[in-house]
């Protein structure tokens, strides 16, 4: 089976190491870190550190899968889709921001576990926005200064050059978490949370991990999959 860290884009904006350089930028201490997962088999899944509360997946937009996504879309619109309330979800309003927002939507949903300095900007952010709607928490990312200027930072250091806002990349972070006991899949390009079925704070990197081999399984010549665990530093 196909490791998902076999391939790495240059357009790549974050790693792990660079995105717990980015939270810690913005105030969360590193008692919890981002690191990789090297491949989706018992054994490699049991060498991440535990416990885990969120895990990300960064995976190539191909024409396959902007099919399925249509067609998941009119799906559950019309069977009808029930989401908790407690999920914080936001769309992605600007080009480029699919990390940022990632680890905004890792963050958002564990903040019952994460730990932050006094004047964090990542959590000033998300209590700022914890009453708005998902369309209003992007507009207001769009304005934040503090983020913006730690995403450019990050952006340079995670690649030899960091993308414009307009330029079309295929590559792309979605987040897994565990919400009341349920797995959501938080993508910024769709236009709500998805519900995988039940999880728990045990389980959450088998459970989402299975969900990442559909993606693979969709795109089966495709490699460039790699996954990312907010887990509990050791």
């Amino acid at each position: 089976m196909r490791t998902p860290h076999s391939y790495f884009s240059i357009i790549c904006i974050f790693i792990s190491k660079v995105m717990t350089k980015f939270v810690n930028s913005l105030g969360m201490k590193l008692s919890w870190q981002f690191g990789d997962v090297y491949g989706l088999d018992p054994v490699l899944l049991g060498m991440v550190p535990r416990p885990v509360c969120a895990v990300l997946l960064l995976f190539p937009i191909t024409e396959k899968y902007e099919t399925f996504k249509q067609e998941e879309e009119e799906r559950l619109r019309s069977q009808g889709h029930e989401v908790s309330p407690d999920v914080y979800f936001m769309r992605q309003t600007i080009g480029n921001a699919c990390g940022t927002i990632g680890i905004i939507h890792a963050v958002a949903n564990n903040l019952a576990h994460l730990e932050f300095e006094p004047d964090s900007a990542m959590k000033k952010f998300v209590e700022l926005t914890c009453k708005m709607n998902p369309q209003e928490r992007g507009a207001v990312l769009e304005k934040d200064e503090s983020i913006r200027v730690m995403h450019e930072s990050s952006a340079q250091e995670g690649q030899t050059e960091a993308p414009g806002l307009d330029e079309k990349v295929n590559l792309h972070f979605i987040a897994f978490v565990n919400v009341g006991g349920q797995l959501y899949e938080l993508d910024g390009r769709k236009p709500f949370p998805i519900l995988h079925g039940k999880t728990s704070e045990d389980t959450l990197l088998e459970d989402a991990s299975e969900v990442c081999k559909t993606f693979m399984a969709r795109d089966p010549q495709e490699v460039r999959f790699t996954i990312i665990a907010l887990s509990k530093d050791s």
